[in-house]
């Protein structure tokens, strides 16, 4: 039976940086999975356990944390027991002190018993905690415990999980999961610190570092699939660098097929007397060019050893035979039994976002203009829908002084007479470069509009001129406007502006 919701919260300070450290960390958690997908909705709180089992656990942030403190006393009590009777599914290195593993089966054992606890208590709820490493301080367990909303974490495919290194860590099935373990790698850098909390204060790892971490991570997994060291391979690098090349001024576009040799759903055309190594980048990316949309370069995560295509229907239960998916230049997804894992774009990784979103679309609309007339959102929406068709990417940009706009800009668009688009002409005037230019009614007024704008300081140097000017635009319109930005890549971004 699960207590009642009854906050518990702490007269006073576990620590000296406890406040600062929780804020740093809800900002890290804000800036990491905002990123990756803003309706997971990050909330971190800290749990304090206390070795003396005479003591009550008690949530120490924020005063709010919205867990009940009961359930998780005697917390260090379960955990020493799931340590004695749980054994571990790897196994530990003879080189490691047996002190020293006991110590962390101990603690594994904590956190195993805090998330069985949280689990409880998130069964019927609309999202999901999830515990991090418990660190020692002042008598106590702290655990720093990160809540994300269930339905966009269920959104995304996965791997199978329960893999671990040799060391014994466990490999990320997702990128999520990937990501999770980053940041709890953080909090705990930042809890051992002598100041205990101060360090992520003061000197926070840039989201996107994590988030390339956690793109490393992700590909050890199919990398110790096929029977290599993922620390040797380095998948994920080694994508990057092939995407980035141009061969003969011609982007990389073309599949890369991971298994080894003999895989029972792989077929040669013809192979290679030396295989390339995947390392000698320059000439994996030649063999690209030899590929079609039915014929791929075989690898074995070592070298590309032949050309040829995939037959048969694969048992995705074997995770096996994994596809890298090289889209346009710089830009690459990880896909398994025809899902996409992860995609990469400039070197940065990301989760494999639908190519729009209607309700996040439906959303921008109600938020920016107040609009929520469904015959006028449904006809926006077909008009997006239709440019996010375009082969070479485009540029939409809605405002509700669109006609005055148009003229502002008329030396540097095509002024046309106003007319509503329908998904034929959207066709027709998303073709050329530069923007559209449209109200909220749907009426167009010019097309390839080159726009203006105030440098950001979000501006992102890893995303083309076309994503720039939009946001550069957004952000220093005097009017509520929503840019749509299609990139040649598939990529979509709703770029509203920030009006309250």
């Amino acid at each position: 039976m699960i207590p009642s919701l009854i906050l518990a919260t702490s007269p006073t300070l576990l620590w000296a940086h406890q406040i600062r450290y929780h804020q740093a960390t809800q900002a890290l958690a804000n800036d990491l999975f905002d990123f990756l997908d803003d309706d997971l909705k990050p909330f971190v709180l800290l749990l304090a356990l206390p070795t003396d089992p005479t003591q009550c656990a008690r949530c120490l942030e924020p005063d709010d944390c919205g867990l009940p403190s009961e359930p998780f006393d005697g917390a260090v009590a379960r955990g020493k027991v799931i340590q004695l009777t749980s054994p571990r599914p790897y196994v530990e290195s003879d080189e490691v002190p047996a002190d020293m593993v006991r110590r962390k089966h101990e603690v594994l054992g904590i956190r195993d018993a805090v998330q069985e606890t949280l689990d409880q208590l998130d069964e019927h709820a609309p999202h999901q905690h999830f515990a991090g490493w418990p660190v020692e301080m002042h008598g106590h367990y702290v655990v720093t415990v990160l809540r994300l909303q269930r339905k966009p974490l269920r959104a995304y495919p996965s791997l199978r999980p329960h893999r671990f290194y040799t060391s014994g860590r466990p490999l990320a099935p997702s990128l999520l999961v990937a990501a999770m373990y980053r940041f709890n790698d953080e909090t705990v850098k930042a809890l051992k610190d002598a100041a205990a909390g101060m360090g992520i204060f003061v000197r926070p790892r840039e989201s996107e570092e994590l988030l390339r971490s956690a793109g490393r991570a992700l590909m050890d997994t199919p990398a110790q699939a096929l029977g290599l060291d993922p620390a040797v391979t380095q998948l994920f690098s080694t994508c990057n660098t092939i995407s980035s090349l141009r061969y003969e001024g011609a982007e990389g576009v073309g599949k890369l097929l991971l298994a080894r040799r003999g895989h029972p759903n792989l077929e040669e055309i013809f192979a290679l007397t030396c295989p390339t190594a995947l390392t000698d980048f320059r000439a994996v990316r030649k063999l690209l060019e030899m590929t079609t949309p039915d014929v791929h370069l075989l690898a074995d995560g070592d070298s590309v050893y032949a050309l040829g295509r995939q037959v048969g229907p694969y048992d995705g239960e074997r995770e096996d035979l994994f596809v890298i998916n090289f889209v346009t230049h710089y830009a690459w997804e990880l896909q398994h039994a025809g899902q996409v894992l992860l995609r990469s774009h400039y070197g940065l990784p990301g989760l494999p976002h639908t190519r729009l979103n209607r309700t996040g679309f439906r959303k921008a609309l109600k938020r920016t203009f107040a609009l929520t007339d469904p015959t006028k959102v449904e006809r926006l929406w077909d008009v997006v829908l239709e440019a996010s068709r375009q082969k070479h990417g485009t540029l939409l940009v809605i405002t509700t002084e669109a006609l005055a706009e148009a003229d502002r800009l008329k030396l540097q668009c095509t002024l046309i007479e106003p007319v509503p688009l329908t998904p034929l002409i959207t066709q027709l005037v998303t073709s050329i470069d530069g923007a559209v230019l449209l109200d909220p009614e749907g009426y167009c007024y010019s097309i390839g509009v080159i726009l203006d704008g105030r440098a950001s300081g979000r501006g992102d140097g890893a995303r083309g001129a076309r994503y720039n000017s939009a946001l550069r635009y957004v952000e220093s319109s005097e009017y509520p406007c929503i840019a749509i930005v299609v990139s040649e890549d598939g990529l979509v971004d709703v770029i509203p502006s920030e009006r309250e």
